[in-house]
């Protein structure tokens, strides 16, 4: 069970930093990826202005969009896209509004912050732009899909998981993840006061809505699917959504409502 932070002052953690047998971060940040992280579908910025065939177009209703996707790439891969053209693909892909701020106050209380990214695109094209934007250190952990270049130098994508959860796509359920990453944490020892949730997808409703309690915060993106489910849950259920809720348009929001939960602590 995670401990509220009620009676914890954060001087105390300031005093640790950089010192054997430092406290553990006393939040854990959450991001989505795709229309959060960056300011683009990263699937459609890999297919580009270039035109797929008709069975590609669509993407499939009640089908799997993660096995769709692994057909548009091996069509890509067809096409003569290379795993040079791929990187600088997704290394090209813009932050969304904000994000460098966010990031650059990240950085600067790392001993705070534990942050860990759970996306439904490919863990290759995350790990290009992080590196890219200088960000990949930041995040202990990245849960996404597995992607590779094999032997054709086609890039292959795989499920993430399975899962029983009725409202995720098959290939990955971001609640289950982020359960099993707090009890993993737990038997850790690291027990979070906060859990922060920035997305903007109906993915990241799931894990917002079934994980987050009352001292947490949803960040949804101001207008995306993920703040319109909330909304929705709000008035049809008043209560049922516990967690706090900050919609954001710039991330540059999300940064002070951060440098201001560190101020009235400190």
């Amino acid at each position: 069970m995670r401990r509220c932070c009620q009676g914890v002052g954060l001087p105390c953690l300031f005093k640790g930093v950089g010192m054997a047998g430092s406290r553990p971060p006393q939040f854990l940040l959450v991001f989505d990826f795709d229309e959060t992280i960056v300011d683009e579908n990263s699937d459609d910025s890999v297919v580009g202005g270039r035109a797929l065939p008709e069975p590609l177009r669509q993407t499939p209703r009640g089908g799997s969009y993660n096995e769709h996707m692994q057909r548009v790439l091996t069509f890509l891969g067809e096409q003569g896209v290379r795993p040079a053209d791929f990187r600088a693909i997704y290394e090209n892909i813009p932050l969304s509004p904000g994000m460098a701020e966010l990031f650059q106050f990240l950085s600067k209380h790392q001993e705070l912050f534990e942050l860990v990214l759970i996306s439904d695109a490919n863990v290759f094209g995350i790990e290009a732009k992080l590196r890219a934007a200088g960000l990949r250190s930041l995040f202990r952990k990245i849960f996404s899909n597995p992607a590779s270049f094999d032997r054709r130098g086609f890039l292959t994508l795989g499920p993430y998981h399975s899962h029983k959860c009725l409202e995720c796509p098959a290939n990955m359920c971001k609640r289950k993840i982020l359960g099993e990453y707090l009890a993993e944490r737990a038997r850790q020892d690291v027990e979070f006061q906060r859990v922060f949730y920035v997305g903007d997808g109906a993915n990241d409703f799931c894990p917002a809505a079934g994980t987050l309690r009352a001292a947490d915060v949803a960040f949804p993106r101001k207008g995306y699917p993920m703040h319109r489910l909330i909304q929705e849950r709000q008035e049809k259920q008043p209560g049922a959504f516990q967690a706090a809720v900050v919609p954001w348009e710039s991330a540059v929001e999300v940064a002070r409502y951060l440098q201001e939960l560190l101020r009235r602590k400190c």
